[in-house]
């Protein structure tokens, strides 16, 4: 006994040498993974099911929709505030999915597969409803400035539930195309879980590009909150690249192929630009043997050049800690949408020819982008100069006083007398820590310089929000390889 212990305590001290010299990561990605699909739970709108996890939400924005005599309740929230935004939905939706199909194996080894499928659904659902005929599509479901205005739990809100849609005379091309691009995703998803579903979601996702294409007009209908700046034909492309992955309709293919001229060199994937999520997947296909979609393939490593350090062609500033910074305001966003597109991207390339990226005069392997990506992950989950997770509720130090309604005010089931619009700025103006903690939010992360104030005033570094976290899925699911 006396020499087993012996051997043990060696294994111990070994083991702990090589966590302080990085041999082995002391970050818990499967922990990470589960957190941040659970945050989706608090982020809820709607009738909560008998599954859910996250128990200080209730029930909340049950009449949604009866304005015009549609059910527009489900769906999610889109941040800290008490608005459903169509297009960023869809785009989490969309991440989600990818997330999934790339790493169906890792999500599933750390049970978490049905977990994800549920979130996945709760979205796809939501957007379902939202294409009530053919030529229209609700994008928005109440009114921006005047709940931006209010500070009051879900459960308890009374601001305008206003509705905002597009149609064939008043189009959005940005909004359909995405909704489409995250019902044809999704329906890989389900396809052989549920294959009736997966084929009404392809059906749904057809009649959402058509609306997208047939009626081109940019997306105006939700400013000041999500405006379109890169036009249409970003979202156009990333919709058909879904399609055709998951119909295998050529006519796709044929589509992607005829409008490669509308394809550019990026330095940011988001809910806005999908220029470079459109060029991963079809990059994935020319490697596969499409070669004459060269262009993307091209234009998907311009984006690996332009963020990867050391690069000739680097665009992208770093923090001191070595975070990528695109800009300030809830710049996690595209560090998670980045170090996704890395990690698929590295996972495309190692089984090539060439198992890398040339940037000019430097190579970068499969295994190096992943290292870079990898360490954008760390960064988020601790392993900076504050020493802190940008997670909440992973670790010991992380974000307590964040930019959120329903985590900030205490939950209904505790204090149930109405909290109103105005009442709840007691809860905002605390220096007290939020009373629910919204385990597995990502906020909006550090300034430049690595700093963090841990206000909720704050909001663009406290304010968590659902595009975040759906990117960071995909991340984090990738490092249990």
């Amino acid at each position: 006994m006396m020499r087993h212990g012996r051997v043990v305590a060696c294994v111990l001290v070994l083991w702990c040498w090589c966590v302080l010299n990085g041999v082995v990561s002391a970050i818990d990605y499967k922990d990470a993974l589960g957190k941040s699909i659970l945050f989706f739970e608090g982020q809820r709108s709607g009738k909560l099911p008998n599954s859910q996890r996250v128990v200080w939400r209730g029930d909340s924005a049950l009449s949604d929709g009866q304005l015009e005599g549609v059910n527009l309740t489900g769906g999610y929230y889109d941040a800290g505030d008490n608005v459903k935004f169509g297009w960023p939905m869809a785009y989490s939706v969309s991440l989600l999915s990818w997330s999934l199909i790339e790493y169906q194996q890792q999500i599933s080894s750390a049970k978490q597969l049905a977990y994800l499928q549920g979130a996945i659904r709760w979205g796809t659902e939501f957007i379902i409803k939202a294409h009530p005929s053919p030529t229209t599509f609700y994008t928005q479901v109440g009114d921006g400035n005047a709940d931006h205005q209010c500070w009051e739990r879900p459960e308890d809100m009374d601001t305008s539930r206003k509705l905002y849609k597009i149609t064939s005379s008043s189009p959005g091309s940005e909004a359909a195309a995405e909704a489409a691009a995250a019902l044809a995703a999704a329906s890989i998803v389900f396809k052989t879980v549920d294959s009736t579903y997966s084929a009404k979601l392809l059906r749904y996702s057809k009649s959402l590009f058509d609306l997208a294409d047939k009626y081109r007009g940019s997306y105006q209908v939700s400013c000041p909150f999500y405006c379109s700046y890169s036009g249409y034909q970003d979202e156009l492309l990333w919709a058909a690249a879904w399609l055709y992955k998951a119909s295998g309709n050529r006519s796709y293919l044929s589509y992607v192929l005829n409008n490669q001229g509308w394809s550019q060199a990026m330095s940011e994937f988001s809910w806005d630009n999908k220029f470079v999520g459109a060029q991963t997947i079809l990059a994935k296909e020319y490697h596969a043997g499409n070669t004459n979609l060269l262009k993307y393939k091209t234009d998907a490593e311009s984006f690996i050049c332009a963020v990867m350090p050391g690069s000739s062609s680097s665009q992208v500033q770093r923090t001191p800690g070595g975070l990528l910074f695109i800009r300030d305001s809830s710049n996690l966003q595209y560090v998670t949408s980045s170090t996704l597109v890395l990690f698929i991207y590295s996972k495309t390339i190692s089984s090539t020819q060439t198992r890398g990226v040339q940037c000019g005069s430097m190579f970068f392997s499969a295994e190096k982008i992943k290292a870079f990506a990898k360490s954008q992950v760390d960064y988020i989950l601790g392993a900076n100069p504050k020493k802190m997770s940008y997670m909440v509720g992973f670790g010991t130090t992380y974000p307590t006083k964040v930019h959120h309604r329903g985590s900030s005010i205490p939950s209904i089931k505790k204090v149930r007398t109405k909290v109103d619009c105005n009442g709840g700025y007691t809860y905002y103006n605390s220096g007290s820590p939020n009373p629910n903690t919204h385990v597995g939010a990502i906020v909006g992360g550090p300034d430049v310089n690595d700093q963090f104030q841990n206000a909720r005033s704050d909001y663009s570094h406290s304010e968590p929000t659902t595009y975040i976290n759906a990117a960071f899925v995909g991340s984090a699911a990738a490092l249990l390889a």
